[in-house]
């Protein structure tokens, strides 16, 4: 299955390929911060499964941290995916690719939440112990 998305003006467009390795959602502060919202709805793919199809000569990045190379459109300044390479992980953001039908599994770094989410899916206080975190589970 192939989903087709691009960033806010349509100068960047990109092609996610197959499934995701994994969908939620990501309270931490640096997420809210740049997706401006409260939340940032995520889909993670193997690098090899996110192609950019037109304007790649139009994406800026942004390293605030080594965990997160954050992409972004020059042109609208449109989000369009975040490159997680300690997690050998792309983070294409679900508003980008808007026929992917978003099913998220988990909700990670909860301890940091604003905006408590009740809908019983797990909520990890950081990230899982397999990317670095502690795994510690937290109640709704």
């Amino acid at each position: 299955m192939k989903h087709t998305g691009s960033c806010f003006c349509g100068a960047v467009e990109l092609q996610v390929t197959g499934e995701p390795a994994a969908m939620g959602y990501c309270h931490c502060r640096s997420c809210r911060s740049w997706s401006g919202g409260p939340v940032n709805a995520f889909s993670l793919w193997k690098p090899e499964a996110v192609e950019v199809t037109k304007g790649a000569g139009n994406i800026g990045t942004f390293e605030k941290t080594a965990m997160s190379q954050r992409q972004y459109c020059t042109k609208c300044g449109g989000h369009l995916m975040t490159n997680h390479p300690t997690l050998g992980l792309v983070d294409v953001f679900s508003a980008t690719i808007p026929t992917l039908k978003f099913a998220p599994g988990v909700h990670v770094n909860y301890a940091e939440a604003v905006l408590p989410i009740r809908d019983g899916l797990p909520k990890l206080k950081d990230f899982p112990a397999e990317f670095g975190g502690s795994g510690e589970m937290m109640a709704e």
